[in-house]
């Protein structure tokens, strides 16, 4: 097959013994690699209370754009029932405006937390925000679109925003059914996250049966999210790969702590009776460059997606950008 699009999905992670100043300036050192070494996009996730340190893409997305020339750079995603869609759509066209041809807005309706943190980002405290998602999200196209009605409240700042003509790309996360029905109702371009639910490959196609196009897009475009860790050997990146299984266990047990050292990840999975670099609960590609390139095949041809978004996280930064530059190379990207 020809090589697909490869784009870099960045949380930020905060290693143990790292500050979260330091996350975010190993975020601007992998976008600078990334888009020399020819990957396409560029996105920063929204965590909020956890041991990442990636709360505002919306923020981050402008010091990224600047310190790249080329790559596209966005959100993976904004987790929009937070926010105003007005306020949102007013921050991307301004990076639009900034960086023409070059922004993505990619939305979520997860809380990207937990409850009490969703609670604290709430606005009005007096009761729980409405699960109004689908009336956030039209609202928020609608903007960029400049399809409110003249009878419309906010029919005029449609025509207020700071980017002009120049607009984001918007797509829709997803890891369940729903998303794949409001992508494809909407018109929408639609990513879903195999790294949170690897039984996706079936919501995906149905997203792209049905499709209705929109006045962005003619036809259906996804892009499959996957968890990869890439070493120069296989038992390199299986050892390498303990870090994060060793969060995401922790995690799941109410107790996040930042990326652990390879060595004690690996003696706490091994005494947790769990083997390095194999996951009980979701896909991870892990392995040499030839084994994460079929994992990555495999996965696109399984989701009959159009792109790939790798995200990798690692204890040491280096190790995560000699990750990404191995991939790029085994997929043969151009390099700038």
């Amino acid at each position: 097959m020809s090589s697909p699009l490869i784009s870099v999905l960045d949380q930020s992670p905060v290693s143990e013994g790292m500050i979260a100043g330091d996350a975010l300036h190993n975020t601007l050192d992998l976008a600078q690699a990334a888009d020399h070494l020819g990957f396409y996009r560029y996105w920063l996730a929204e965590h909020h209370g956890l041991s990442l340190s990636g709360p505002s893409p919306e923020v981050l997305a402008g010091p990224v754009a600047a310190a790249t020339e080329k790559i596209r750079v966005g959100s993976g995603g904004v987790m929009l029932p937070h926010y105003s869609p007005f306020k949102v759509a007013e921050n991307f066209s301004l990076l639009a405006g900034l960086y023409p041809g070059r922004i993505d807005l990619a939305i979520g309706r997860a809380s990207g937390t937990d409850p009490i943190t969703t609670f604290a980002l709430q606005r009005d405290r007096r009761q729980a925000a409405p699960g109004d998602f689908p009336q956030q999200l039209l609202e928020l196209l609608a903007y960029f679109r400049k399809q409110l009605p003249e009878d419309h409240p906010f029919w005029r700042l449609q025509s207020s925003l700071p980017g002009g003509d120049q607009q984001p790309e918007c797509w829709l996360l997803g890891s369940s059914a729903q998303s794949a029905i409001w992508a494809k109702e909407i018109g929408l371009r639609y990513a879903f996250a195999d790294f949170i639910n690897s039984e996706g490959a079936e919501i995906t196609r149905s997203y792209r049966n049905g499709f209705e196009a929109s006045a962005d897009l003619d036809a259906p475009h996804s892009m499959v999210g996957l968890w990869v860790m890439c070493a120069p050997t296989t038992e390199e990146a299986r050892e390498l790969a303990a870090s994060i299984q060793m969060s995401m266990l922790m995690l799941r047990r109410g107790t996040p702590i930042k990326v652990p050292p390879v060595a004690e990840a690996v003696d706490f999975l091994r005494a947790e009776g769990r083997e390095p670099g194999v996951s009980r609960r979701r896909r991870m590609i892990v392995g040499d460059p030839a084994v994460v390139r079929e994992g990555i095949e495999r996965a696109i041809e399984e989701y009959r997606a159009d792109e790939a978004i790798v995200v990798t996280i690692a204890h040491d930064h280096d190790a995560r950008k000699r990750s990404y530059e191995l991939i790029a190379k085994e997929f043969g990207l151009s390099s700038r």
